[in-house]
């Protein structure tokens, strides 16, 4: 698929979506929901990729939905307006469940949508100076209701309800204390410093049970606590019959560096 909305590209294992409508602040619309949803699945099938970064070209990460495209929506009727809602809840959902870990770079705002994209990724890397988190949607008669789930599994609930109530846009220091972000980044040593990240996180962690580790997660989030807990005593005894918990296992026996 030809992109006209984000590039994409892969290198030292690492596969680099970047949001590129900088004239727009890179905002979100159907096409770059459709856009975005394709790649990641074509990434989540790539096996010369083990990590995911996701950024945005220019000065923004993503400054929410094109409020020109949501204008136009609000004229139409509920069955169109419920579909396009639909299209931006299965791509947070891919990105939260997609079977290796998501980066978010946030390099200048994001808000709305493009904070629950940073919200929905595994770690969450923001530039000191320029990147700025919120949900303002309070303020623009608008409700942050996608995004919330995500909001609240990395915040917790009593955070995300008083960041979504108050409309507030956090610096990045701000929003670390807040549980939103990760590490805090000098903003000329965040690219550097990201893909230094994921790079270790590539040599130092096995693909499967990093896999598995995230499955572990939403399957948890899927099932109540006797089966969550019959699942987990399955899969550990499963695990220990793969070849990645051999090699892992004999290295640190024999006391061996292990790149993965």
């Amino acid at each position: 698929m030809n992109y006209t909305s984000l590039t994409y590209t892969t290198e030292n294992r690492i596969a680099t979506i970047t949001l590129n409508r900088p004239d727009r602040r890179n905002v979100l619309d159907d096409v770059m929901i459709k856009e975005l949803t394709d790649v990641l699945m074509s990434v989540n099938r790539n096996t010369q990729s083990r990590i995911v970064v996701i950024t945005g070209a220019g000065s923004s990460f993503c400054a929410g939905m094109d409020l020109d495209y949501l204008q136009k929506f609000s004229q139409m009727g509920q069955e169109e307006n419920l579909e396009d809602a639909h299209n931006l809840m299965k791509m947070l959902q891919l990105i939260q469940t997609l079977r290796k870990p998501v980066i978010a770079m946030v390099n200048g705002v994001a808000l709305g949508g493009g904070c629950g994209i940073a919200a929905a990724c595994d770690f969450v890397f923001a530039g000191k100076e320029n990147a700025k988190l919120g949900v303002p949607e309070v303020r623009l008669g608008f409700v942050p209701a996608i995004i919330l789930v995500y909001l609240i599994k990395r915040m917790g609930e009593g955070a995300a309800k008083e960041f979504a109530l108050r409309g507030d846009i956090l610096d990045a220091s701000t929003a670390k204390t807040k549980g939103l972000v990760t590490e805090v980044v000098a903003d000329d040593l965040l690219k550097a410093g990201v893909n230094e990240f994921a790079e270790k996180l590539a040599k130092t962690t096995s693909p499967s049970s990093l896999t598995l580790t995230k499955d572990l997660f939403n399957k948890f989030n899927e099932m109540n606590m006797k089966d969550a807990m019959e699942y987990a005593a399955n899969l550990n005894a499963l695990v220990r019959k793969t070849e990645d918990f051999k090699k892992g296992v004999d290295s640190f026996l024999k006391k061996e560096k292990l790149e993965w």
